[in-house]
């Protein structure tokens, strides 16, 4: 098995800022509670492809409803790896719990974006039975699969990642 990664959490700077802009009414404290609780995601079994990533407060959603979740993780790779991020399969078969981009993909520069390469989740209750969504803190909710890739032989990109959704597009 090829070693490839490391988890690391962001800062406790960067997860109180991403925190509080996703969720401002959460008290200060109870941000710095949450934060010193994150777990870094790891596979359940040796034959599991994908690592868990722990859900760092309690998330309900109604059908229909959407949360964005600052996990307060990031992920340090070697080149020509990325990290796919998918909702954990149990919660998409009971629920229809679905990634709003579908398939996360944290490519290995994100980790040195001013962001720090923190990874968010945005997930969406799709149930078509009219079931709510209790993820407790500290459960599995996502799953991320590291995956090789290679590029064209005419490949000339030499641009340098500094940000997230749409950096790369500017």
């Amino acid at each position: 098995m090829k070693r490839i990664a490391k988890f690391h959490r962001v800062s406790q700077n960067r997860f109180f800022m991403d925190w509080k802009d996703t969720f401002p009414e959460t008290p200060d404290e109870a941000v710095l509670k949450i934060y010193e609780g994150i777990r870094l995601p790891r596979r359940a079994t040796a034959g599991s492809a994908g690592y868990d990533f722990f859900a760092p407060a309690q998330f309900v959603l109604k059908p229909g409803e959407t949360v964005k979740i600052p996990t307060g993780i990031r992920v340090e790779m070697n080149p020509e790896w990325v990290l796919k991020c998918y909702p954990r399969s149990g919660l998409g078969f009971k629920y229809r719990l679905q990634m709003n981009n579908t398939v996360g993909i944290i490519d290995s520069d994100y980790f040195y974006s001013d962001n720090e390469g923190h990874i968010f989740a945005k997930l969406t209750n799709d149930t078509n039975e009219n079931r709510t969504l209790t993820i407790p803190a500290d459960t599995g909710f996502m799953q991320g699969i590291f995956v090789e890739y290679g590029i064209t032989e005419d490949d000339d990109v030499t641009d340098v990642r500094n940000g997230g959704f749409g950096s790369t597009t500017k």
